[in-house]
């Protein structure tokens, strides 16, 4: 907004021609109401709250609205489904101008548009506790396509699609040049934490993966979006399939930024990708029987580990073979 235009009080511009200002332009209508399409349906549903999930100190809007986008597309696809719908109630305090909903609201079509989602709802609450973002996506699958998934086994692969803790390690930068800058004011020089920075603010998921997954013959087993550390998604993981599983502490991809990080802010790189949030990477179960197929064709996958029986329970496995009990403290 250029700086001597006044911002929009929500008060003078009403909830309705706010509503109807945001969808111009967007290539999308306001459907609060969706008709799920034919196929296995899946919902995902998400509430962030300012001063919890995100601090508006340092996350530009648009960052955030793509951001929480990805918080329910991501599950979706781990579904095995594909996004069709999303959903979305914004409650705003007087602390916001439209501008700055216009802001967000143009991150979160971005994302629809990116992962062509067909259907956006949104409606706007006022709130007495700062931003308020509550998201349900959709996604469907042909029946026929979900019947040929099979329940996780014993020795199944577990794959992650890039690396994990920078993020984490993005996260804690931003949070000590928010403290520099409170006893300073100057405003920080992030250019030697870009890579870590970018993946906390700005995550990224890979379009078009199931349609490559169907083309190969390959079908997950169980799928997780990891966003609240790798510990606590192997660990649901355990509980829901019944099984055990052994993650290698060798196999987990760290990269060399988040090592360097890790030294400067004197935090361990594994706590960092086994317990650091924020990730947003997709982590499935594939069946064994695929690996060679599966190394060939998703090269940006790693595969960090393999179930196990049931009484080996969630374990990291160190370099020399010591066997660790996971544990997931969760925020």
């Amino acid at each position: 907004m250029p700086k001597n235009k006044k911002p929009t009080e929500f008060s003078t511009i009403g909830k309705q021609n706010a509503l109807a200002s945001l969808f111009e332009g967007c290539g999308s209508k306001n459907e609060t109401v969706i008709n799920v399409e034919k196929g296995e349906a899946v919902v995902s549903h998400k509430v962030m709250l300012e001063g919890v999930n995100f601090d508006l100190t340092y996350t530009p809007l648009k960052h955030l609205g793509y951001k929480a986008a990805l918080f329910v597309i991501g599950e979706i696809y781990t579904s095995f489904r594909n996004p069709s719908s999303l959903q979305i109630i914004i409650g705003i305090s007087n602390r916001f101008s439209f501008e700055d909903i216009r802001d967000l609201w143009e991150g979160m079509t971005a994302a629809a548009k990116e992962h062509s989602i067909k259907h956006l709802g949104l409606d706007l609450i006022p709130s007495s506790t700062g931003l308020v973002i509550s998201l349900t996506a959709t996604g469907t699958q042909k029946k026929a396509v979900i019947a040929k998934t099979e329940a996780p086994k014993n020795m199944d692969l577990i794959v992650v699609s890039g690396n994990l803790g920078a993020a984490y390690m993005g996260y804690h930068v931003l949070e000590r040049e928010k403290v520099a800058f409170n006893g300073s004011g100057k405003q920080p020089d992030l250019t030697k934490y870009k890579y870590v920075v970018g993946q906390y603010l700005s995550p990224e998921i890979k379009t078009g993966l199931i349609e490559r997954f169907i083309e190969t013959g390959i079908y997950p087993g169980q799928g997780y979006l990891v966003t609240n550390g790798l510990a606590a998604a192997v660990k649901t993981l355990t509980a829901n399939c019944g099984l055990g599983a052994k993650i290698y502490i060798s196999k987990l991809p760290i990269s060399s930024k988040t090592f360097e990080m890790a030294e400067e802010l004197s935090i361990d790189a594994i706590t960092a990708a086994m317990n650091g949030g924020d990730d947003f990477r997709l982590m499935f179960t594939i069946p064994i029987a695929c690996h060679d197929v599966f190394r060939r064709e998703f090269q940006e996958f790693d595969v960090i580990g393999h179930l196990a029986r049931p009484e080996a329970g969630a374990l990291l496995v160190t370099p020399d073979g010591a066997e660790l009990e996971i544990k997931a403290p969760g925020f």
